[in-house]
C-alpha cells in the first residue's frame, strides 16, 4: 500500500524524489490482557525469517527447523526479561514496606 506516491524534497540545490510504501498491517487483540510472551516470540520469529511458500520441499524444512530454533530463543529472553523484571519490582515494594503489593507481583 503506497502512501504517498511521490514525496518530492528540495534542500538547497539538491532535490531528493523517494517513494514510500507501508508495509503489511495486522491488528491482533486480547480481553483485559497483554499479549502472553509466545505471541511476541512468534511475531519477532515472522519479522526475523521468513520463508517463500514456492520454495523447494527441502529449504522449507530447513526453514521451518530455524524458524522453531529462533523461536524457542526469544522465547526464553522474552520470559527470563519478564521474570528479571518481577523480581525487580518485588524488591523495590519490599524495600519500601509494601509487602503485601509485593505478593500479589510475585504470584502473576
Amino acid at each position: 500500500m503506497k502512501m504517498w506516491s511521490h514525496l518530492n524534497r528540495t534542500k538547497g540545490d539538491m532535490s531528493v524524489d523517494s517513494d514510500f510504501e507501508l508495509g503489511q498491517i495486522s491488528i491482533h487483540t486480547t480481553d483485559n490482557k497483554g499479549h502472553d510472551p509466545e505471541f511476541w516470540a512468534a511475531q519477532a520469529t515472522k519479522k526475523i525469517c521468513e520463508y517463500s511458500e514456492s520454495a523447494p520441499e527441502h529449504i522449507k524444512q530447513q526453514a521451518i527447523a530455524f524458524q522453531n530454533q529462533v523461536y524457542s530463543v526469544i522465547l526464553l529472553a522474552i520470559i527470563n526479561a519478564i521474570n528479571s523484571k518481577k523480581v525487580t519490582y518485588v524488591n523495590l515494594l519490599r524495600q519500601q514496606g509494601h509487602d503485601d503489593m509485593a505478593d500479589i507481583i510475585k504470584e502473576l
